[in-house]
């Protein structure tokens, strides 16, 4: 008989860190053709980052990453080198829990969103930055593909996902819902899980299926309206998914992106009304949206507990 008595935890993205990632871009991305216009936004995120906690940068060259912020450094910007296909860390960033209230580093493969992109690189990231002693806690597999992009938690053992990334055949094809749902919750410690089966071009609908979700208490949550952005296209004329739900919380503060559109003052005065105890900053994020991504999506937060 079992005498494991460990408990699990997946903090929220709301609770105290100590530091945030993110994976620079270099001309061997997807960014190359743009990136004098996308590396200024990095550095004004990470530098933003570095006013409330530590910036971790990972680059593929340091000398040449550190040479963008020269004149501007800071003791809470951290460069660490390590092999990159792209910027994307909240996908590819190991993904931090609690064990009996220490930290442990869960490292999920990362498989270029099934398979549509090369991550050879960027699935290496993690145990790159454990070998050069970023992380000062046990690492351990995480067992299955998984983006940190597809999970969001209360810290309290509800876990939201959706569908479309956990279920991708591309991703985990031999594993059923259900025993995905089985490894979610032992990997976090979870109660439940709830699934958004909608997504995208159904948000409707999503929104119909999150006023149906309840607290564990048994209240509904609490639905906040943001904004649509006015559509911005890229130079051939695709629309880009440009959207405020992909902020940031970070200490003491909330980066929220902004579009340079009419609709980016309404959008940070509602954060101002949710988030009242923190510094709500926009940051320019036009130049994310030209890889379908945005500030939320280029970063990984790393919580309190990983301090040493």
């Amino acid at each position: 008989m079992s005498t494991n008595t460990s408990v699990r935890r997946l903090p929220a993205e709301w609770e105290p860190q100590s530091a945030v990632q993110l994976t620079f871009p270099h001309k061997n991305t997807d960014w190359a053709d743009v990136l004098d216009v996308v590396l200024p936004c990095f550095i004004q995120i990470a530098k933003t980052i570095s006013r409330f906690q530590q910036a971790l940068i990972v680059c593929s060259d340091i000398l040449e990453t550190r040479e963008l912020f020269k004149g501007s450094e800071s003791s809470n910007i951290v460069f660490v080198e390590a092999p990159t296909n792209d910027t994307w860390a909240r996908d590819h960033g190991g993904i931090t829990i609690e064990e009996n209230g220490k930290p442990i580093m869960l490292d999920f493969v990362f498989n270029g969103w099934g398979l549509k992109f090369p991550s050879d690189k960027d699935n290496l990231i993690t145990r790159h930055l454990y070998n050069k002693g970023v992380f000062h806690c046990e690492i351990l597999h995480g067992g299955i593909v998984l983006e940190g992009g597809a999970l969001e938690s209360d810290g309290m053992g509800t876990l939201l996902t959706t569908t479309e990334c956990m279920l991708s055949p591309n991703r985990n094809p031999h594993l059923s819902r259900e025993e995905i749902e089985i490894k979610l919750k032992n990997c976090f410690g979870l109660k439940r899980v709830l699934w958004l089966e909608n997504h995208y071009e159904a948000l409707q609908k999503m929104e119909a299926e999150l006023g149906h979700f309840k607290t564990l208490d048994g209240k509904p949550y609490r639905l906040i309206p943001l904004p649509w952005p006015e559509p911005c296209y890229d130079e051939t004329g695709n629309r880009l998914p440009a959207t405020y739900a992909n902020f940031l919380i970070i200490n003491n503060a909330v980066l929220v992106p902004t579009y340079q559109v009419p609709q980016d003052e309404e959008a940070l005065q509602i954060f101002k009304i949710i988030f009242p105890d923190r510094e709500i900053i926009g940051i320019n994020c036009r130049p994310l949206i030209l890889q379908h991504g945005s500030l939320h999506c280029v970063t990984m937060q790393y919580p309190l507990s990983l301090q040493h």
